[in-house]
Formats: structure tokens, sequence, C-alpha cells
């Protein structure tokens, strides 16, 4: 059976507020469209600013598992999109059976990727070059949110979509990401590349992303060896807020199209 209902699973320095325009767009295409939180993210972006602990507190194993529960207690399985670090929860369900078809946008990597361009280390520094901030919800300036998020937007446009968007990410979950690579046997963000029974999966690339560059998401897609469907389609012009940039409307159109298509699960190999 099609699926009948779209989970948009959002990512870090953002709350689900992000996918506004998505949601009603699919919404009036039919869909039942679900936008989950993490734990503790059920308030708005204006008081998870004043008061971020929960940020701070939440682990990557408890927002999976949230993700689950949600995804789960549906009676079709959905069609998963992701941004960000919502692309790796995306893997991580789908490597576990949940959903029906999942797409990735400027998409975290999974464990294992180890690609990390110089763009990308400019970006996460403000968290990474303390080690303190593993206990801490850290969150950007401006001028970083801009260079991270939004470097192809006007000055205006950025400074009003970081004042509706931004918030703090954890900086406990970036930290165990990067040592990830560094530890014996699967940590957080483990995938079985091999699973020839994942449902498809598109990972979707802005030309323009500092933080999430396309080489990340090539990288991450060639890690998939297994049989199940693996495809990238990379979009000229586009930074990692890709979601609220000129012209999305056009990126959802193809990807909902590519996933309705690929719900059934037809073989295909990384191109």
């Amino acid at each position: 059976m099609a699926p009948d209902t779209i989970v948009l699973i959002h990512g870090f320095w953002v709350t689900p507020r992000s996918w506004e325009n998505w949601k009603t767009h699919y919404e009036s295409r039919g869909f039942r469209v679900v936008t989950p939180t993490y734990p503790g993210f059920e308030v708005e972006v204006e008081a998870l600013n004043a008061d971020p602990t929960p940020i701070a507190e939440v682990t990557l194993p408890q927002i999976v598992e949230h993700m689950t529960e949600v995804v789960g207690a549906l009676e079709i399985p959905p069609v998963l999109i992701g941004h960000s670090a919502g692309g790796t929860i995306t893997q991580l369900l789908l490597d576990r059976g949940y959903g029906a078809v999942g797409v990735v946008l400027n998409s975290a990597p999974t464990e294992g990727v180890k690609v990390t361009p110089l763009s990308q280390a400019r970006s996460t520094w403000e968290v990474l070059k303390n080690p303190a901030n593993r206990h801490r919800a850290v969150g950007f300036s401006w001028e970083q949110w801009h260079y991270a998020f939004t470097n192809t937007f006007s000055e205006e446009e950025s400074r009003a979509l970081y004042e509706r968007y931004a918030i703090p990410a954890s900086g406990g979950i970036l930290w165990n990401s990067v040592l990830a690579n560094l530890m014996p046997g699967p940590q957080d963000a483990h995938v079985d590349y091999a699973n020839a029974a994942r449902p498809p999966l598109l990972f979707v690339s802005g030309s323009e992303d500092h933080i999430m560059p396309p080489a990340v998401q090539r990288s991450n897609a060639k890690h998939y060896s297994g049989d199940a469907v693996t495809e990238i389609r990379e979009y000229q012009g586009y930074p990692h807020l890709l979601p609220a940039a000129p012209g999305w409307e056009q990126i959802a159109d193809d990807v909902l199209e590519w996933a309705l298509a690929h719900a059934t699960g037809a073989p295909s190999r990384v191109s």
C-alpha cells in the first residue's frame, strides 16, 4: 500500500518549525504530515532559547527511540524525510526497518564516514573547540549561523531565519559523533551498511552547503554496500537550510515523486 503519511525530521540548531513550508505544501497535496521533535523539545523556539536545558540533556538514543515510537505507531509505513542531523536519524530508522522509503537533505553522516571538509570544520568549531561543550547546549551567533546555514541568503533574509528558527544544539551528541570513529565497536550512529532489507534511500545535497557539504553525502552513500536502493542528487546553488531556500517547492515535489516511486523497494545502486 502506498504511503499516505510523510514524517519530516528536523536537525540540530532548529526545531520542527523549520519544516513549516514543507508541511503546508505536502498537506495541500492530500498527505498527512507529521513533524515530531526530540524528547523535551516540545516547546517553541523562543522557550528553548530561554532555557536550553532539554537540549543539553538529550541523547541520540533517546531521540531515535522517540522517533521509532512515532513512526511505529502509524498504520501504513510512511515516507521519512530528514534534514541535517534528521538525515542521520532517518538512516538509523530505515536501518531498523521503520518507514517505507527515506530521503535525507544535506544529511549529517552515520558512523564510519570520516570525510571532514574544511567548511564543515569551520562550521562546527564553535562546539568542538571546547571539550566542556560535551555537557552544554551550544548556540550559533548570527554570523556563525549565516556561514553554516544561510550563506546564499541576503543578510536581511538570513537574520530573519535566524530569529525564527535558530536554537542551540547538543554539544554532547556532536562530540560523541566525532569520537565514535575513534572508539571500538558500534556507537550511537551505527548502521548496517550491508543491510539489504533497508528501505530505499535518497541523499540530496545542496552544492553551497558549508556544514554538510556534498562530499559528506557522497561518502555516506558510498558506504552502503548492500542491494538496497541508494541514490544521490545534488542541487546547485542551495545552502544547508535547503528547506527554506528559494525554489524549495520544486525539490519538495522532486523528492516526494522519487519516494513514492521507490517505496516498493525496487533494486538499484549508488549513483
